[in-house]
């Protein structure tokens, strides 16, 4: 073996190297969007079971609606996603936390 095939070695164990990272830089980006898009469907689901709740209160107290049970369960649905949603976003902020304290 020459010293030139040594260097095409190395040079495309450099080439390999440098797809490999960009394909795992890639991958990291795609998990983060994914994750993103989760937590901001999550958000807009939480928000529109609040906004359905509201509007069932208001057509309860205006006598459109006379059924407590639908209220009821509106009122729910919108409660434990509320509540769903804090609890991730405060596990989401508690790893975010500890990561930032992990010394390298």
């Amino acid at each position: 073996m020459g010293i030139s095939s040594i260097h095409d070695i190395v040079q495309n164990d450099a080439m390999l190297y440098n797809r490999n990272a960009a394909k795992v830089t890639t991958d990291s980006k795609s998990a983060f969007d994914n994750l993103l898009n989760s937590a901001i469907s999550m958000y807009k689901e939480a928000d529109d079971l609040q906004n359905a709740a509201e509007t069932s209160e208001m057509n309860f107290a205006l006598g459109y609606a006379t059924s407590t049970h639908d209220l009821a369960v509106a009122q729910q649905k919108a409660n434990i996603s509320l509540q769903y949603t804090v609890s991730v976003t405060n596990k989401a902020l508690e790893a975010y936390k500890e990561l930032m304290n992990m010394q390298l």
